[in-house]
């Protein structure tokens, strides 16, 4: 089903009433019936990834799933990309790297991070992830509401940017997130049992 960028405020407002309180479950389910093949999921496959990439699967096993492959991410987290993707029979993951004419231009000896950690993630995750998503109505992240900051008021379902922005996992905490990877013997990502609450670029 296809929305113009004038009726997507309405549904976001729409869908999000209907999906607050959901199960996530409910509200990815309802994000295929909405949008279809033009929904993605946005994952990096971390600390936490498991457990929306293991609904996903068993909704929609052919969901395009956009990886930030940034360059600079722990070996582990590459390791665990293929290796849970390969157990959940997850069918579309793609990997998004950012552009070699740009890192050329700004980040020639992969150092920015050391002195302008934006620019380093605008090159890196930004800018390849927004000229992904263009082909996309609607997405899916793995944010929660537990983590703080501006996600304390994180809604359900929100617009942003002209899409659809769909969040299952925000009303989650850490004991339903533990409870649910027991539950489907879900493997944890290898950096976890080392002490790393969250993983991104080292």
């Amino acid at each position: 089903m296809a929305f113009d960028n004038l009726e997507r405020p309405q549904v976001a407002l729409r869908l999000d009433a209907e999906l607050r309180h959901a199960h996530p479950v409910t509200v990815l389910e309802s994000a295929v019936e909405t949008f279809g093949d033009k929904l993605a999921l946005v994952s990096s496959f971390g600390a936490e990834s498991a457990v929306l990439l293991h609904m996903v699967s068993q909704i929609k096993p052919d969901m395009p799933i956009m990886f930030l492959d940034t360059g600079m991410l722990f070996g582990q987290t590459l390791d665990y990309r293929r290796n849970l993707a390969a157990r959940l029979g997850l069918t579309e993951v793609r990997d998004l790297r950012p552009l070699y004419t740009d890192l050329a231009t700004v980040d020639p000896k992969a150092n920015l991070w050391q002195t302008d950690t934006d620019a380093c993630c605008n090159i890196r995750k930004v800018i390849p992830l927004d000229t992904a998503l263009k082909d996309f109505d609607g997405w899916i992240t793995g944010r929660k509401r537990f983590h703080g900051g501006d996600r304390l008021s994180l809604p359900v379902v929100e617009q942003a940017d002209g899409q659809v922005k769909f969040n299952p996992l925000a009303n989650w905490g850490k004991t339903e997130l533990d409870a649910y990877m027991a539950q489907h013997d879900l493997p944890a990502h290898p950096l976890v049992a080392q002490g790393f609450p969250s993983i991104g670029c080292w």
